[in-house]
């Protein structure tokens, strides 16, 4: 591609302004088929269903009993019986059959005396049609049993059978291609080398298409090439009712998707105040729809949501539904901008009766951020951002019954949180210790793990409950002994002893957040050892985790950073030892009585949770689920 011709304009659609823009120039008018009623679940209805019979098709008993005239019942009661004789007063009958003349009436066989052979006595008179289900009492042949654009649920086709209804017109479902892009994404595991990449948007879109009622048409990866892949979007467009083409819809020098579809067809929109997703195209080939997506996990599952869900369920005849949204507080500020509606991933829970939402770190390419997400809040244009304690719209990722049985925790970051989630149902937000206690402040967590050391008194986490909860009457469930120290490259290569070496020119380090516990610890090491912060390199690039700053070593970025053992031995990195902090678990009193803390705290002195921990290496296990209480 020559330089002028590179993509470099990308436009700031408002999304519900694209969406119209869009559907404008897409069919109004959908396929439809006709298959058997038996094969109908899930699928939806083209036009009404009407019943061919009537249920039931007879005057059919409701209970098991005898069949008797109605008329020849009368006057009986328990002070004067009615003796009837069978065949010719009455005959035994169950449910389910035929009610014939003359008889009109069924009374229960548990309203009816034996008394001698071939005779019963009954203690009450019957009425007409007593215990009969009459012709059409539940359906009637010609009435409406099911609408136009109506899901098909197992009920349904009951009832459907029932009117004697064998085959009915529903919506074709749409076939949709997925063509991923770009030289680097590979199929197979086994050829993953660097620079590569194994394509799992794809298998994404594949099972919500699926989900959504499409049929998935997935192609193999597709290179870079400008012809190869005019050639494959018009293979695609012949082939499916929806065209997906995934990543080159940016502004790089191989992003070629938005020139073709404009070369072969027509760009209604490309880009859209989205964020993540904001170099969506929505195109039209051959009066198909074809959607340029993002390549990033976060933005191309999000730009999915918006654009092609609603698009498949109008293919299929269903009005999309708009997902439980429900107002939940922030608890730490999120930045946003005027020119694009943000969509956030957040963890929520309910604390003191207030829904909390707690923002995921990672940006568009961080896909364990949406396995992790109980919602997405929504940020619309208009705001700059908001502040903690903030209320803020979140589309519910799962139930509220769900979210309300969670215990929210926010603070420190230790692995041992992810074993207790396993356990339990528990939702960990990572904002360092003192960002914990700050959470706890606002009441916007039910525990909050610190691991905060008084370099005057030499104790951990109590002086700092006293000192930011005075007057309340707080506890420290007691946690873990886990062992801090600097994470190195196998083998040592750069010689790193103790904190002197961090300002060395050959070092680079990474740290933890401003708030973490590590943070203030090793900010603690420095001033004994006279170290200037800023003769350290890399001492303001900042990671959220344990796993985080291991992940940097591993990978080159960084030659050390300080953290937990547990995250050295996972990445199979070296480690020398600094020393044992207690990490431990800041509730209120008042919290002690709930269930979910009370299954926290017996979880932590299980042997399995025990066991479990131990296997990480770097812990030790004194005091562990003993709670202190303060005053």
């Amino acid at each position: 591609m020559k330089k002028e011709e590179r993509n470099i304009y990308i436009g700031n659609t408002d999304v519900d302004e694209a969406r119209n823009l869009y559907y404008e120039k897409l069919p109004r008018q959908f396929e439809y088929e006709y298959i058997q009623v038996l094969d109908a679940l899930g699928r939806v209805t083209y036009e009404a269903v009407y019943a061919n019979t009537s249920s039931p098709h007879y005057n059919a008993a409701a209970m098991d009993g005898i069949l008797v005239r109605s008329i020849d019942t009368e006057g009986a009661s328990e002070a004067s019986p009615k003796v009837l004789e069978l065949n010719k007063d009455f005959i035994y009958i169950n449910t389910g059959n035929p009610v014939t003349e003359p008889y009109d009436a069924v009374i229960m066989i548990e309203d009816v005396i034996e008394s001698e052979e071939c005779k019963v006595k009954i203690l009450k008179a019957a009425h007409p049609w007593q215990h009969i289900r009459p012709i059409g009492e539940d359906i009637v042949a010609t009435e409406m049993i099911i609408p136009s654009k109506h899901k098909i649920r197992p009920i349904d086709i009951g009832a459907l059978i029932s009117g004697g209804v064998q085959a009915i017109k529903v919506y074709k479902k749409p076939k949709v291609g997925i063509i991923p892009t770009g030289t680097e994404i590979i199929d197979d595991i086994n050829s993953l080398t660097i620079g590569k990449i194994l394509d799992s948007n794809s298998r994404v879109f594949e099972g919500l298409i699926a989900e959504y009622g499409g049929i998935p048409n997935r192609y193999c990866p597709m290179e870079d090439e400008y012809e190869l892949l005019k050639s494959a979007i018009l293979k695609g467009i012949d082939e499916n009712d929806i065209l997906l083409i995934n990543a080159g819809s940016s502004a790089g020098t191989k992003d070629f998707t938005a020139k073709i579809i404009e070369e072969i067809g027509e760009v209604i929109v490309h880009g859209i105040a989205l964020k993540p997703g904001k170099p969506t195209i929505l195109g039209v080939v051959k009066g198909k729809p074809v959607i340029g997506i993002p390549g990033y996990p976060v933005s191309a599952y999000l730009v999915f949501d918006t654009f092609v869900k609603p698009l498949i369920l109008r293919y299929i005849g269903l009005e999309e539904e708009k997902g439980e949204i429900v107002k939940a507080t922030v608890s730490k500020r999120i930045v946003s901008s005027l020119k694009n509606r943000e969509l956030i991933r957040v963890n929520l829970g309910y604390v003191n009766n207030k829904l909390v939402a707690t923002p995921l770190p990672g940006g568009a390419g961080v896909t364990m951020s949406l396995v992790k997400a109980d919602g997405i809040a929504v940020i619309s244009r208009n705001l700059e951002g908001v502040e903690a304690g903030d209320e803020v719209d979140v589309k519910l990722l799962k139930s509220l019954s769900n979210i309300k049985d969670t215990l929210v925790s926010i603070g420190s970051h230790d692995l041992i949180m992810d074993i207790i989630a396993d356990m339990i149902k528990l939702t960990s937000g990572h904002v360092g210790s003192m960002g914990g206690i700050l959470s706890m402040k606002r009441g916007e967590c039910h525990i909050s793990p610190i691991h905060l050391l008084d370099v005057e008194m030499g104790e951990y986490n109590i002086s700092y409950v006293k000192r930011y909860f005075p007057g309340n009457k707080m506890a420290i469930i007691k946690g873990v002994k886990r062992l801090q120290g600097f994470i190195v490259e196998k083998g040592n290569k750069s010689r790193i002893k103790d904190f002197t070496d961090l300002i060395r020119k050959d070092i680079v380090f990474v740290n933890r957040q401003r708030g973490a516990g590590t943070r203030i610890l090793l900010d603690y090491f420095l001033s004994k050892n006279n170290i200037d912060p800023s003769d350290i390199k890399g001492y303001g690039r900042e990671m959220t985790t344990h796993m985080a700053v291991a992940t940097a070593v591993k990978t080159g970025s960084a030659t050390t950073g300080l953290g937990i053992y547990s995250a050295a031995k996972a990445l199979d990195l070296e480690f020398i030892s600094v020393g044992y902090e207690d990490y431990d678990f800041l509730v209120t009193q008042e919290i002690l009585k709930d269930d979910r803390v009370k299954e926290f705290i017996a979880t932590l002195k299980t042997d399995e949770f025990k066991e479990r921990v131990m296997s990480l290496g770097g812990y030790e296990l004194q005091e562990i689920g003993e709670v202190i209480l303060i005053n």
